[in-house]
Order: C-alpha cells, then sequence, then structure tokens
C-alpha cells in the first residue's frame, strides 16, 4: 500500500463514490487502514501519568514562523536584524510580543512560550520531520526526499493516540486537518505518519481543503498571497474549503438508518468486491464503526464548519485556518484525543521576502483571531484546562535579514533550525510563563535550551502516558516514547 496517499488503499474495481456512500472505506475520504483505528469501546486504559490533559491540539506553521516577528523580538539589534514591528505589553508584566498579535497579547495569562527550542537542520523537509516526529536525528534508511517511508520514526499524533485512552465513541484518536502538508514540486512531506509504527497507526487525514495552485498561499479566500510577488500565478487561488461528505447513500430513509439494517444492506452489497481486496477480516468489525461515526450529531456538526452562524464566523474569521480552529474546537468537545491543524500549506509560513507585509495583513490577522477564539471557547465551555494547545513550526528564522530583490519588494528571512519560539496553552500549561531565551539577535538559545524531544515529552507527559511507556511494532519489539524530559517548567 502507498501510504502516502491519504485515501490510497481503494481497489480498481471499488468507486471512490460507492466507497463514501458505504462508508467502509471511504468515511471522511479515508482508507480502510484508517478505520483499523477505531478500536472497540471497552479497551483498557493504559498506567496514568502525571498530567491530566484529555486532548491535545498540535498547531503547525509550516514554512517556520519568524522568531523576531513573533514572540521574540529584539528591538535593540542593530540594523539588518532588528525588524519593523513594534513589541507591545501584554497582560502579563514583563512579557512582550508583536503589535500584530494584539489578542493573544490580552490572552497572555492563559498561554507561555518557549524561546530557545533547537534543532540540528535548515531543510524543511527535514525540519518538518524533527517537528512532527519529537525526534532531532534522523532513522537509518531516512533520505529527505519528500516519501514517507516504513522506517521514519512515527509521528508524535501516531505515537500519542496510540497510548491515550480510546475514545468510548468510536472516533479516532489522532486527526491531522484540513490537509495533508505537500510540498509544491508534489511530494509528501514526511513525519506526519505510522512509520516503524505501521500505516494502521496514521492518524486519520481529514481533507477539507483543496490543494489547489501550490503557489498560491495563505488563510484563502481573503487572506492569500503569491509565493513569489514579482511573478504571481496566473490564475486566482479559487480553493473552496469543504467539509467531508457524511451523507447516507441514496434512498436510505431516516427510518431505516435508525435501525440500521438499510446501511447494512448498503454495506454488505460492497462485500464481494471487497473479497478481492482482501480486506473482509477487518471488514466486519469496521462496519459498525462506520456507522457509529456517521450517527454522531456531534460528529457531522464539527466539520459543517463553513455552515457555522454568523456570530461564530465572525469570532473564528470565516477563512481557511478560521474554519479549521473551529473543527479543531469541535472535534476536541467530541473527544477526540489528538488534534493537529495544519495552519497552511505548501509552506505557507516561508517567509524569504516581503514578510512585514506578508505577517502583518496576511499571516497574523486570520491567526490571532482563530486562536483567540480557540483560547475563548475551550476557557468558556471548561475545556481548557483538559485541552492542550501547541504551535510550532519547522524552524525559526534567521536574525539577519535578506532580500532577493529578483523574487520580491521587500526582505525577509531564511530559514533557521538553531532557535526558534513554541507557543503552549491550556493542560496544565502555566500561563504568562516564559522559559529559555534566545541571544541578543535571536540567533541561538541563550538560555535553557529545549529540543523537538522535549516539546513531544511535554505533550505526551500532559496526556498523562507514563514516562516508562513503550509502544510495540508488528514483531513486537518495545519503543521508548520519551526521548528527554517534559518541560516542567511550563507546566502548573
Amino acid at each position: 500500500m502507498d501510504r502516502t496517499s491519504v485515501s490510497s488503499w481503494q481497489h480498481s474495481v471499488l468507486s471512490r463514490r460507492t466507497a463514501v456512500q458505504a462508508g467502509a472505506l471511504g468515511m471522511l475520504g479515508l482508507g480502510t487502514n484508517h478505520l483499523q483505528r477505531l478500536r472497540a469501546a471497552d479497551t483498557q486504559q493504559l498506567a496514568t501519568g502525571a498530567g491530566t490533559a484529555k486532548t491535545c491540539i498540535y498547531i503547525f506553521l509550516s514554512g517556520g514562523l519568524s522568531q523576531h516577528e513573533s514572540f521574540d523580538l529584539k528591538p535593540q539589534a542593530p540594523d539588518g536584524v532588528r525588524g519593523e514591528f513594534t513589541p507591545i505589553s501584554t497582560a502579563t508584566p514583563g512579557i512582550q510580543i508583536c503589535e500584530h498579535l494584539p489578542e493573544l497579547a490580552k490572552r497572555s495569562n492563559d498561554w507561555g512560550v518557549v524561546r530557545s527550542l533547537t534543532h540540528p537542520t535548515n531543510s524543511h523537509t527535514t525540519g518538518h520531520f524533527f517537528m512532527l516526529t519529537g525526534r532531532s536525528t534522523t532513522p537509518p534508511g531516512y533520505k529527505g526526499d519528500r516519501q514517507p517511508r516504513a522506517t521514519d520514526w512515527p509521528s508524535i499524533m501516531s505515537v500519542a493516540g496510540d497510548a491515550v485512552t480510546v475514545p468510548k465513541n468510536n472516533l479516532p484518536p489522532a486527526i491531522v486537518l484540513p490537509e495533508r502538508l505537500v510540498h509544491w514540486s508534489g511530494g509528501v512531506i514526511p513525519g506526519a505518519y505510522g512509520g516503524q509504527m505501521g500505516s494502521r497507526r496514521d492518524p486519520f487525514f481529514i481533507e477539507a481543503s483543496p490543494y489547489g495552485d501550490p503557489f498560491w498561499r495563505g488563510a484563502y479566500p481573503q487572506y492569500t498571497f503569491p509565493n513569489v510577488t514579482k511573478k504571481p500565478p496566473e490564475q486566482a487561488d479559487n480553493r473552496i474549503y469543504q467539509a467531508p461528505n457524511l451523507q447516507l447513500s441514496a434512498g436510505l430513509t431516516r427510518d431505516r438508518f435508525r435501525g440500521r439494517l438499510g446501511l447494512l444492506e448498503t454495506l454488505d452489497s460492497q462485500r464481494r468486491r471487497m473479497e478481492e481486496a482482501a480486506r473482509v477480516q477487518s471488514y466486519d468489525r469496521e462496519r459498525q464503526n462506520a456507522i457509529s461515526m456517521l450517527a454522531n450529531p456531534r460528529i457531522r456538526d464539527a466539520f459543517d464548519v463553513t455552515n457555522a452562524a454568523p456570530r461564530i464566523q465572525e469570532r473564528y474569521g470565516a477563512n481557511s485556518f478560521g474554519w479549521s480552529m473551529l473543527m479543531a474546537y469541535r472535534l476536541a468537545a467530541a473527544g477526540v484525543p489528538l488534534i493537529q491543524v495544519n495552519l497552511g500549506n505548501n509552506e505557507t509560513w516561508d517567509t524569504h521576502g516581503n514578510s512585514f507585509f506578508r505577517f502583518k495583513d496576511r499571516l497574523f490577522p486570520p491567526t490571532d483571531r482563530a486562536l483567540s477564539a480557540l483560547l475563548d471557547d475551550l476557557k468558556s465551555s471548561g475545556l481548557f484546562e483538559s485541552t492542550m494547545i501547541v504551535m510550532a513550526g519547522e524552524f525559526g528564522r534567521t536574525p539577519k535579514l535578506e532580500h532577493n530583490a529578483e523574487s520580491f519588494p521587500a526582505p525577509g528571512r531564511g530559514h533557521w533550525g538553531a532557535v526558534q519560539s513554541v507557543f503552549f496553552a491550556g493542560g496544565g500549561i502555566r500561563g504568562g510563563t516564559v522559559v529559555g531565551a534566545s541571544d541578543e539577535i535571536g540567533g541561538y538559545p541563550a538560555a535553557d535550551p529545549k529540543t523537538p524531544e522535549n516539546m513531544a515529552a511535554t505533550l505526551y507527559h500532559a496526556l498523562g502516558i507514563p514516562h516508562t511507556a513503550a509502544w510495540k511494532d508488528d514483531v513486537d519489539r518495545p519503543h521508548h516514547i520519551y526521548h528527554a524530559d517534559p518541560i516542567y517548567e511550563l507546566l502548573g
């Protein structure tokens, strides 16, 4: 099976439409290997660790967030390093962040930031791999060629999703939305999959955001921008954000569905063709899970974000970033333990040029609004203390500004794995906390360096995964989950 394709397992005689209608293969546009992760509701919980969080939302900023323009401004740095933005005070005395993140500044008592996370690569692909797996080394067989492999380290979502208590609602333990991370060249970014754990432990991938022209970036429809400013795409960005189709087969009435007989008959009609694909053994176990997902009104509501009430859309923003954050909130409220939100494909946050305009007018407004709305809704619903939020990119940006005049009218910054700022909130995080520091030009950690292993361990710890826990591969060999200590300074 080609594990790089979200709906990759599909026999040639079984149409995609039929699979979606049946619910056996195409639930949420996904393959049978993903439905295998919907375990029986009576599965026993692992021994509990110290954390109390039930959910983690990992917001991933593909391209690499600039620390200088977000959470670690250097107003005293020399020309050529200092950016255009002014730091503003937050609700927490002594903490300042970018002037273009005003809503987050108001809520600083709810979040903390690590200003000293470091790893050893400036490569987009390997940086993604490090930050999505929580490992700052590469495994044997790693090529860095935008091709996920069975020899890769498993993703944080796969490891944590396998270790947490299985939801008692037949929902998957880990979901990635609204799209897979695909490079503009067509290669699939590794690090988000099951890897050595096996493809059956891949997270669910909800593809609500069509791939579109890879040279358009940002929170469409109103916050898009071309990758290369001086060479914009010829066609407009016409992507339309759309929820997965959870409709039943034509002719399957509500009364028949309530009795489940009609859907079972629909599913059974596919059994012969399923046999040709050698999946019947798991099919019987999976069809009840498919029915449960179709029957769950909270899940249908969670996906229907573009039709949310106007007041909700106003709070989150009626754009791909806002809809994705709203979907994450609703999935958390529905009981999904692990949710990864990819805010922007094609390395949207890769600000080599024209970066100050992009941050001020395109990237920060939808992010500041949507993330603040997420924090507010988690608090008002009583889910904040049981939901940890982590926000990071694959690396930070160079301390020195650069200017590629051929492609951009204004400067930006290059790739920089040596230091980045990582945002944490909820789930036991001590609000109003800054951990570590970068040097005077924001180039290297100056105090208390942390690694992707520390970040992942913080997430695992918050979810109550024991520090001695291990996952087992297909030949029953144990593998450590923790590869460093949690960032205890963040934890309340």
